[in-house]
């Protein structure tokens, strides 16, 4: 996000370790706000180990990140609370723990700040749960999706799709299978659910017809970060009638559209997921709508998985917006109709 223009603030927990002095330290070297990160004696800095197959995909992983939920209490979250004063995006992720999840988004609401909830994995993603009433956008993988709709809905009823069936199956097929899934998050709250598929491409979902899709970026207007990149991207994708979100449209039709993925020479795969989330974040702070902001996101995934690090070094704002313009040219309507 940072090399992005934007200006994020990270709330967190390091230990006095060398996986601690490292993201102490990367994080510095990229302009970083630090004072959000709790760091003591007693923490072990959360990591994740994965083991990569031939494709670059992660076949196994293992994460120890007990010290989120031991550390990142309510007490220390509500610290930060004036900071989000001027945030038009609180984004929380699933490894904390139920009561820290409440009060970061109770704090975002009073702060009229927007949150996105980053399901993280399967299991964890059911923690949405004690939140959904707070939460504008949700970004789960086909997987995360069915859990999630399970546990909103209060029973195993969704099932995900085997792999060999998900091989042959046309988008169009797809959507319609997880269609009532995407349903019972919308029901609940949510505004936006943006479901990642790969090489599929991303869903972005939600309640209302296009014409009330408007942007939530007043704060962003503010504080006058993105300039670069609001300005690279507007000049090749142009704001549509399906642009935006707005909050008080809660119309009983489901409007969905598919954004295609976009070609890529894959080194490796890991931080494509992550530097999607991280673009369409830095391009909603930059004040631009939901539609370029997700073109971006993929465009931003597509420059992650074609360099060796999780996070490329530089990102050139000529490519991404030449990528996002092949992705937002390309999202098309799915589906448009009253759910009732």
């Amino acid at each position: 996000m940072s090399k992005l223009g934007a200006k994020p603030y990270m709330i967190s927990a390091l230990g006095f370790d060398m996986a601690g002095d490292l993201l102490l330290k990367q994080w510095r070297s990229a302009g970083l706000t630090t004072e959000g990160i709790l760091k003591d004696k007693d923490i072990e800095t959360p990591v994740v180990c994965n083991i990569f197959d031939v494709n670059g995909e992660v076949a196994a992983g293992v994460a120890s990140v007990e010290a989120l939920e031991k550390y990142l209490t309510p007490d220390w979250i509500l610290h930060f609370k004036s900071t989000l004063l001027s945030a038009p995006v609180l984004m929380v992720d699933a490894n904390l723990s139920h009561p820290s999840l409440v009060a970061a988004c109770r704090m975002a609401a009073d702060s009229e700040c927007h949150v996105w909830f980053e399901p993280v994995s399967v299991t964890k993603s059911r923690r949405i749960s004690s939140i959904v009433e707070y939460v504008a956008f949700a970004s789960p993988n086909e997987d995360e999706l069915i859990a999630m709709a399970n546990a909103l809905s209060g029973s195993d009823v969704f099932h995900p799709l085997e792999e060999n069936h998900k091989k042959n199956i046309s988008v169009v097929s797809l959507f319609q299978m997880l269609k009532p899934a995407i349903w019972v998050l919308l029901e609940k709250g949510i505004k936006v659910v943006l479901v990642t598929f790969g090489s599929n491409g991303v869903f972005l979902c939600k309640k209302g017809g296009p014409s009330h899709f408007r942007t939530p970026a007043e704060k962003s207007n503010r504080c006058r970060i993105g300039g670069q990149l609001y300005s690279t991207i507007v000049e090749k994708c142009p704001p549509s009638r399906y642009s935006g979100f707005s909050e008080l449209d809660r119309g009983s039709r489901l409007f969905a559209v598919h954004f295609p993925a976009l070609p890529a020479s894959v080194v490796r795969l890991t931080g494509a997921g992550d530097c999607l989330v991280g673009g369409t974040l830095a391009s909603i702070c930059a004040g631009l709508d939901i539609m370029q902001s997700v073109s971006v996101g993929i465009a931003v995934a597509k420059a992650a998985v074609e360099v060796e690090a999780n996070v490329p070094s530089t990102f050139n704002f000529s490519a991404i917006a030449d990528d996002a313009k092949y992705v937002y040219s390309g999202a098309k309507v799915l589906f448009h109709q009253s759910m009732l």
